[in-house]
């Protein structure tokens, strides 16, 4: 049973970890949606970065993306390999010095360029995150650890929305990118001092020492921290490492089936991400007004996941997400329809849970789906291979404009894509029946076992 010492540390760890890792992806979020704002003014104004129409706006919104998922599926990697937190320190402070640069651009080759650069550390952050947070959650509370750091996501899209609203032409998109900079001079340095390595992934590569002293210094017990059904204390764990491990027999399919899951919602994520605002503005709504809608939509992505990510802890998040996707088909289909204001802005906001809260599930369904020695690569792929979704967002929804196609008609190549992802979801297999049997092995035993030190 754990002391009230260890209960103490614990809490501490936990709250650092979630609330410095939360603080990183609202960041992320935020370069997310810093584009959308500022596509208007490029395609008005060709004395910004040079001419700009629909179809080259959609390219350059994909550039970050193609970054983020070269990124994301290096990063993966290498995270099980050398840790979790080295990543994300480098990636910390890589994608701040590319989001500066990028506020010096001049051309769109050059403002491309970097975006690409600076998707690059995003894609690292992204594909780490979720990692580190399941290790160091306590059992139960994983998908709601895993929710309310990627919360940091849509919320980081409010601050882009909100930022927009208040200073964009104050600042101008130049300032908005320097924004996006803080990171190195505000959370690296904190998270030099706050953030420790995973004693989960210490035990997993057999540095058991360094295992059990983290543990001890952050009161994480680490027979919590297997993926379901998976060997819960093994000092080594068995099998491939990384990427090699997701090929093997045991988790091929569900990896597969869950990269097509986040392809699909980081499709609908980064479609009405970068293009609501241009929509909502041919509907009819003025500049501020269809930036309102970017709020709502993401405003209702935090709260909505907030809550699924309970049913989620308590069910398991698989038909969570599948739910969570229907309901955001809905949803988008009733944009289609003439209603009030104040009717609209709630249908937007469930289409909000419906897209990137579901995606902030996914996340956390894929960090508690495997085990320690894979569970980076499995978060990498999901957010490395879903940004082909991603990438395609922005792309289709420039071609679906620029092809002339009524709003109605886009709307619902919206609501059928949520539709697929919630198809996908019902049948990935559950993380239990996939896992390897457990081999009998030493336990590694956390903070409140002393014997563990006598042992010693």
């Amino acid at each position: 049973m754990d002391s009230p010492q260890q209960d103490v540390l614990r809490r501490r760890t936990v709250t650092w970890i979630v609330s410095l890792a939360t603080v990183g992806l609202v960041f992320d979020g935020y370069d997310l949606v810093v584009y959308g704002t500022v596509v208007p003014l490029f395609l008005r104004d060709p004395g910004q970065i040079g001419a700009v129409t629909p179809a080259t706006a959609g390219a350059l919104g994909s550039y970050a993306l193609v970054g983020v998922l070269v990124g994301a599926l290096v990063a993966g990697g290498v995270a099980d390999l050398i840790g979790r937190r080295k990543v994300m320190l480098t990636a910390y402070a890589w994608f701040s010095v590319g989001m500066a640069l990028t506020a010096l651009a001049t051309t769109t080759t050059v403002f491309g360029l970097l975006r690409f650069v600076t998707g690059i550390g995003v894609g690292a952050l992204v594909a780490t995150t979720g990692a580190l947070v399941a290790e160091f959650a306590p059992a139960g509370r994983r998908n709601v650890a895993n929710a309310i750091t990627y919360s940091g996501v849509p919320l980081g899209s409010l601050l882009a929305a909100l930022v927009a609203i208040v200073a964009l032409d104050a600042i101008g998109w130049r300032g908005m990118f320097l924004l996006g900079a803080l990171p190195l001079v505000t959370l690296f340095p904190l998270a030099i001092l706050k953030m420790p390595e995973s004693p989960a992934w210490l035990a997993s590569r057999g540095r058991l020492e360094e295992a059990r002293a983290v543990a001890r210094r952050t009161g994480v017990d680490l027979a919590e921290t297997a993926a379901p059904g998976a060997p819960a204390t093994e000092p080594v764990a068995r099998g491939r490492a990384g990427f090699a491990g997701l090929a093997s027999r045991v988790y091929l399919l569900p990896t597969v089936l869950l990269g097509l899951l986040s392809a699909t919602g980081l499709l609908l994520v980064y479609a009405l991400n970068t293009w609501l605002p241009e929509l909502m503005g041919r509907a009819g709504f003025s500049t501020n007004g269809s930036l309102a809608f970017l709020l709502v939509l993401n405003g209702g992505a935090v709260l909505g996941a907030l809550g699924a990510s309970r049913f989620a802890d308590r069910f398991g998040p698989k038909p969570v997400v599948a739910a969570s996707f229907l309901l955001g088909a809905a949803a988008i289909a009733f944009l289609t329809v003439s209603l009030p204001l104040a009717v609209l802005l709630a249908f937007v906001a469930v289409v909000g849970l419906g897209t990137s809260g579901t995606q902030i599930l996914i996340y956390g369904f894929v960090a508690t789906y495997y085990r320690t020695n894979v569970r980076s690569a499995g978060v990498a792929w999901c957010a490395g291979f879903g940004r082909l979704g991603g990438i395609g967002g922005p792309l289709v929804g420039g071609l679906l404009i620029a092809s002339g196609i009524s709003l109605t008609s886009i709307f619902y190549v919206l609501t059928a894509l949520a539709v697929f992802g919630s198809l996908l979801a019902l049948v990935v297999p559950t993380a239990a029946s996939r896992a390897p049997r457990p081999r009998p092995a030493p336990a590694v035993r956390g903070t409140g076992d002393r014997r563990a030190g006598a042992a010693e």
